[in-house]
């Protein structure tokens, strides 16, 4: 028995999604984006939300990783500027409040739905996210680092595109200067 059952919360610990898998974080971006292929919409959907759920690792969503999103989901999906944004809003609100919960949920769907290529490009976007404000910081690193393992990546091809943004890993940054 599940704690969450233990204790009269829910007998599904999914119990945000409904029988496709999607969950409200995606139905809602979706919605947002209804001239475009529902399969289409829905890629984008998660593919924005796992953007948003690193420039969050460390708590902060940096205004530069905010348009480096925009700027990827703008070309990605050939979206206006404004379906950009708000594609981009909803995804880091929902990141922000909802993460803990649907982190993994919405991973797993883009998973299942998109190709190794797909979910490749997905892993060097979530990198150039990360590096939008000129630091990938070692809370960014490690939450690409699981969601390669997420989408089903070993982690020395998540190391291997990683390597990349050598410049922009924080360890690897000079520190500030002592006396």
């Amino acid at each position: 028995m599940s704690l969450l059952k233990f204790l009269g919360l829910s007998g599904d610990v999914d119990a945000s999604r409904d029988a496709r898998g999607e969950t409200d974080t995606v139905r809602r971006i979706v919605t947002q984006l209804e001239r475009l292929p529902a399969e289409q919409a829905k890629h984008l959907a998660t593919f924005a939300y796992v953007l948003a759920r690193v420039a969050h690792a460390d708590f902060e969503i940096d205004e530069s990783e905010i348009h480096e999103m925009e700027r990827i989901v703008r070309e990605l999906a050939h979206l206006s500027e404004s379906e950009a944004v708000l594609v981009v809003q909803i995804a880091k609100s929902q990141a922000q409040h909802l993460g803990g919960t649907e982190n993994y949920i919405v991973t797993r769907t883009f998973r299942r739905n998109a190709t190794r290529e797909q979910r490749a490009q997905l892993l060097e976007c979530l990198y150039a996210v990360a590096a939008a404000d000129g630091t990938i910081s070692g809370a960014e690193s490690n939450e690409i680092l699981n969601i390669a393992e997420e989408l089903g990546f070993t982690r020395p091809e998540a190391i291997a595109v990683r390597a990349a943004f050598r410049e922009h890993l924080s360890e690897f940054q000079k520190g500030p200067e002592k006396d």
